[in-house]
């Protein structure tokens, strides 16, 4: 079996605990995840399979989509609700201070990762220092939040809020920023990712209905193609007079491919054969005059 699996990560799994248990429904070793989400999170967590292992780190780079409540008035230690109350401060709800607060932090921003995560500094992740009472400087990093909608106000404390952007955004660190811009401090008090790339809530199923389907033999029902993972991509298909030269991994001149659009140096495109089957990623380049795409990443 070759794909991706659209999972809904239920509270109380880690995203490993939610890879050994396909393996183990699957009977396969070759299972992998797309980006961690917090056990107390739940929501979108595609799984790779076979080959669709290929295309784990082209999901993870997608954009991502979250519902968070941030609580104000309450910071912890972990940003979110797991954690240890810090601080408490007072909150001067007002719906107009809280939307420009809010809409501040929309455009590409820096964000210096929480001491609870599992980004490595000296070969050590940091969740593993803030467990010895360590606390070390961190390097702010350059993220893209898209949008940020609020969806409702939760006298006397809260705001329940969506937001897109791009990945390696933490949204507990965001909530905490935006309590710190109000002057009362914040945390996020619950999180819901509802897209990853291509893949959404809409279609995500639960471990314990994947169980269902794998034992009355319709796993084919949910595995999703790896097309279904590439659909943010151009299309290109390449002529049947060159197919040899396509399927032994060369790079292939412009004028024997056709696109679905133009193309721009430096793009990642989908490569079809003339029989609409599914080659690889390949890199727009160019050699001298000639415009050519090249191998990236095969899948055949």
């Amino acid at each position: 079996m070759d794909g991706i699996l659209n999972i809904y990560k239920e509270k109380g799994f880690t995203s490993h605990d939610v890879v050994a248990v396909v393996r183990k429904t699957l009977h396969m070793k070759k299972v992998g995840h797309t980006g961690t989400l917090d056990p107390d999170a739940q929501g979108v967590l595609p799984i790779c399979v076979g080959k669709g292992t290929k295309l784990a780190d082209i999901i993870m780079d997608g954009h991502k989509s979250y519902r968070a409540i941030l609580h104000l008035g309450i910071s912890t230690t972990t940003e979110d609700a797991s954690g240890e109350v810090v601080e408490e401060k007072p909150v001067a709800f007002e719906e107009e201070k809280i939307r420009e607060a809010i809409k501040a932090f929309i455009g590409e921003i820096e964000q210096i990762p929480p001491m609870y995560s599992a980004v490595k500094i000296n070969g050590k992740k940091l969740y593993e220092l803030a467990r010895e009472g360590k606390e070390i400087e961190r390097k702010a990093r350059k993220i893209t939040v898209y949008d940020i909608r609020i969806r409702r106000f939760i006298p006397p404390c809260q705001v329940e809020v969506d937001v897109d952007c791009s990945k390696g955004t933490y949204i507990r660190t965001l909530c905490a920023d935006i309590g710190k811009v109000l002057g009362c401090g914040g945390h996020m008090a619950s999180l819901l990712r509802t897209a990853s790339g291509a893949f959404s809530l809409e279609n995500a199923i639960k471990l314990g209905e994947l169980k269902a389907f794998a034992e009355a033999g319709r796993l084919e029902e949910v595995l999703l193609g790896l097309e279904d993972a590439l659909k943010g991509f151009t299309k290109v298909f390449v002529s049947e007079n060159f197919t040899k030269l396509l399927y032994n991994g060369g790079k292939i001149r412009n004028e024997f491919f056709q696109a679905q659009s133009k193309l721009e140096l430096g793009q990642t495109v989908t490569v079809f054969d003339h029989e609409e089957n599914l080659i690889g990623l390949y890199k727009v380049v160019q050699e001298e005059n000639s415009f050519f795409i090249k191998p990236f990443k095969m899948l055949i």
